[in-house]
């Protein structure tokens, strides 16, 4: 009998539970809600917002505001300079550094001892409880789990107070045993210096048995690309013959799909989607046919949805879980056992099932073209390009894309600024292609896109090799949690990456 085959059966229990999640997930939620309610109703926020009143969601939802981090952001940074019973009870001593807002360079997202044993823990916990039910035959724990994450430094100087990427969070108070099984070793794990950290991990990491990865696709991948460097060898198979899993998140993997089916050729090889982020653990890929995931209904999250196409006009509806329609774009709204009340993530979602409550990532409410009405979100992108990608056998590595609004011949057009891992024969043969995808799965792009009335055919515009990681090493966002903004209605980003496509690139230590 093998490791795993002993592990295992610590999971049998809570892959019994997770069946609730089927008839049960109303009742879920509502207990969910009554546990929020309960811890937070002695907040200074639960006394403002008279959570001692709410006896359901109608209470609930008529009593707290709703909330975009600027609404929080005190509340938040009294959190910090270590006042109690802000937000939650007690103190929150750990804050996970995320991507910023109009306003500010990062968000800190709080990050109580509940949430992250009840949200985050839990959630990659459930993430193998899934993949040995799927996967009976799997040899998971006889080798090492590769975590790439974060970094994390000091919070204002309070003791034992951390501010950083949610991932060096994790496992800074990781269970000492899964250090057992985990590589790379603390110390390189929570490397600043990404590039050092990557050469680091090819070092530490080739001569182990490493059986399953989990981290963003894009770090991983220049990981992987340097254990190949470092090792001489040309797939990663060779590396790690005993590798099975890569837990993915934090972007779309499908730009990534092929290149990681270039260098890890093992027909056996499994990729599984989870839906973490700093401000919780929301979603698992449950059925390896199916890239939708389940929305995890018992952690300490309780879901609401803003339909988009009414998203940031004043009164909007907000529905609970029950009131979703499939098919239909939302923006998601969680209140968590971290502190965060009726917040607003930015994430957008379309549900596939009702029964089980299933859902795919389409984009971020701030990442979508809408200049001239033609609605266009991650999720269409993503499929244009692979799309595009499929018929020319290019690879996409990177991309972003921003509208022109009108140019000296008063013409309107999208922008794609692309980085090909495999570039295709014929650029142009690439755009058309992608536009017409994109007119076939978006109705209003086909509209604004008839006769070339309103909008002109997109524009592509070939990225040097390199480009987008030097953006992020200028931004000082290299490695970690941070990702490249796909869709935007404002050029800011786009123009600097182009000024900086103009130039030579850096050159290489």
């Amino acid at each position: 009998m093998s490791l795993t085959d002993i592990v295992a059966k610590v999971f049998l229990r809570r892959q019994r539970q997770l069946e609730e999640h089927v008839n049960g997930a109303e009742a879920l939620q509502h207990k969910v809600l009554q546990y929020l309610l309960q811890h937070g109703k002695d907040t200074e926020y639960g006394r403002k917002y008279s959570m001692t009143k709410a006896r359901g969601y109608e209470d609930f939802a008529r009593c707290v505001p709703v909330n975009t981090y600027e609404e929080l952001k005190h509340d938040i940074d009294r959190m910090r300079h270590g006042e109690p019973n802000v937000l939650w009870p007690g103190n929150v001593k750990w804050f996970a550094k995320s991507s910023g807002t109009t306003n500010d360079k990062s968000k800190f997202i709080p990050v109580s001892h509940d949430g992250l044993h009840n949200i985050h823990y839990r959630g990659g916990f459930d993430a193998v409880a899934l993949y040995l039910r799927n996967n009976p035959k799997s040899r998971l724990f006889d080798g090492r789990s590769l975590i790439l994450g974060g970094s994390h430094s000091p919070n204002y100087n309070i003791e034992g107070s951390l501010v950083g990427d949610l991932s060096a969070i994790l496992i800074e108070n990781i269970n000492p045993l899964a250090n057992l099984i985990r590589v790379p070793k603390k110390k390189t794990a929570l490397l600043s210096d990404f590039e050092l950290k990557r050469e680091c991990i090819a070092a530490e990491c080739a001569g182990k048995n490493v059986t399953n990865i989990s981290g963003v696709p894009s770090w991983m991948l220049s990981v992987l690309v340097k254990v190949l460097e470092t090792t001489g060898k040309k797939t990663i198979d060779e590396v790690w013959p005993n590798l099975e899993v890569f837990f993915h998140g934090g972007i779309a993997f499908t730009p990534y799909r092929s290149q990681y089916e270039q260098i890890i050729r093992n027909p056996n090889m499994h990729y599984m989607e989870t839906y973490n982020a700093s401000e919780g653990f929301f979603g698992l890929q449950d059925d390896p046919n199916d890239k939708s995931m389940m929305l995890m209904l018992d952690y300490g999250v309780f879901y609401e949805f803003i339909p988009m196409d009414k998203f940031g006009q004043d009164g909007a509806p907000i529905i609970p879980l029950q009131d979703v329609e499939v098919g239909k774009n939302y923006a998601m709204v969680i209140s968590t056992s971290c502190g965060l009340w009726r917040y607003i993530i930015g994430d957008t979602v379309s549900f596939t099932s009702r029964n089980p409550y299933k859902f795919i990532i389409t984009g971020r409410t701030k990442y979508f073209i809408n200049a001239f009405g033609e609605e266009l979100i991650m999720d269409n992108a993503e499929k244009g390009l692979a799309y595009a990608c499929e018929k020319t056998g290019a690879q996409v590595l990177e991309y972003t894309a921003a509208p022109v609004y009108m140019d000296a011949n008063a013409k309107c057009r999208h922008q794609w600024l692309i980085e090909f891992a495999k570039e295709p024969a014929d650029l142009e043969e690439f755009a058309n292609l992608l536009d017409h995808r994109l007119q076939e799965i978006n109705s209003d792009y086909e509209a604004k896109r008839s006769n070339d009335i309103t909008l002109q055919r997109l524009e592509i515009i070939k990225a040097r090799r390199g480009l987008f990681n030097d953006w992020l090493k200028s931004k000082n966002k290299l490695g970690g949690q941070h990702k490249i903004p796909r869709l935007s209605n404002s050029r800011r980003n786009l123009d600097d990456m182009l000024l900086l496509n103009s130039q030579p690139a850096p050159a290489q230590p």
